[in-house]
């Protein structure tokens, strides 16, 4: 968290690169990650159908999914989304561009562990495209909740995040679950106390 408050505040507009500030210009940006082996081929069709019904539903969604490399995700994904309206399928982003896109996008829709820990901490809600998470904090602050595989879960959790405005508030509330960031400070503080320089750290206290 340390790590994605930094890279957050040195950001270089580099997303823009990769989807341009036109393409969302007025836009809610639903940012995609999957890629994990128990979605490969059916999961992932389901995935990519859903993500086909939302643009289809909503003419002010945009999606954007930096699509792994592994030849068992992109021979799904590619047939079925490639050449769709409001549908960016871009490469894997370095890491500066992905906390751009993460900060910029209205909700994230992913199967990815280090997501789930990252987006409560830049207030994005989280819709888990699994059956089961092991980071089970997240769900339990409601910043995140598990869709399931399945075409019509995943498309009736994201309708509800863009219909219902106070759900969406609800889980966009920041949530410092796996530390604020200071980490770090707090070391430093914490060593050069141990050694008679200055005071103790403040102790961390989770918020959200």
């Amino acid at each position: 968290i340390d790590a994605l408050g930094y890279v957050q505040q040195a950001g270089n507009g580099a997303f823009a690169e990769y989807v341009t500030s036109d393409a969302l210009e007025n836009k809610r940006m639903v940012l995609v990650t999957a890629h994990r082996r128990e979605s490969f081929a059916g999961p992932l069709a389901e995935l990519c159908h859903a993500l086909r019904d939302l643009v289809n539903v909503y003419p002010d969604v945009v999606v954007v999914y930096p699509v792994h490399l592994n030849p068992e995700v992109r021979k799904t994904v590619l047939p079925i989304l490639g050449h769709q309206e409001r549908i960016f399928l871009i490469e894997p982003l370095p890491y500066v561009s992905f906390v751009e896109a993460m900060a910029k996008s209205c909700f994230i829709i992913t199967d990815s562990g280090g997501v789930q820990e990252e987006a409560p901490a830049l207030g994005k809600p989280v819709l888990v495209f699994r059956r089961v998470t092991e980071r089970t904090e997240g769900l339990a602050r409601q910043g995140a909740k598990i869709v399931g595989l399945e075409r019509s879960s995943l498309f009736a959790a994201a309708r509800s995040l863009l219909d219902n405005n106070e759900q969406y508030e609800e889980m966009r509330v920041r949530r410092d679950i796996y530390g604020d960031g200071q980490a770090a400070a707090r070391i430093v503080r914490a060593v050069r106390h141990f050694f008679g320089h200055g005071d103790p750290p403040e102790p961390f206290r989770e918020t959200g």
